[in-house]
């Protein structure tokens, strides 16, 4: 049984993922996109490594299957239907879909509210 690793460690990780990937995406806005793919591949492998997961303001922009930072109008493409997100690869063509659903039942809500204090 491997033997569990100090905090410190996972610290560390979290700046190095944050700091690779926000250099890809730094990358990806100037049309560098293969340095940006290797800095986002770079940081899945250390996050591999250590067991440590990808926080998902990142997760989301990262494509699962060519290692692609997903920058909307350069590297992905976004469209809304039927209650989902849908971000495209443009560089493999890899589709993910995220439900929006819950963040409409909260605006409506809130809506609601403000309409009732009139």
């Amino acid at each position: 049984m491997p033997r569990k690793r100090s905090g410190w460690v996972y610290k560390i990780v979290r700046e190095r993922v944050e700091i690779l990937i926000n250099l890809a995406r730094d990358l990806t806005k100037k049309g560098d996109i293969d340095l940006a793919k290797s800095y986002v591949k770079l940081a899945r492998r250390i996050s591999m490594k250590y067991n440590y997961k990808i926080p998902k303001e990142y997760r989301r922009f990262i494509c699962k299957k060519c290692n692609s930072y997903l920058l909307p109008g350069r590297t992905a493409r976004v469209r809304i239907n039927r209650g989902k997100v849908t971000i495209t690869c443009i560089i493999c063509g890899n589709v993910r879909r995220y439900p929006y659903i819950k963040e409409k039942k909260a605006k409506k809500l809130q809506v609601e509210a403000s309409r009732k204090e009139l």
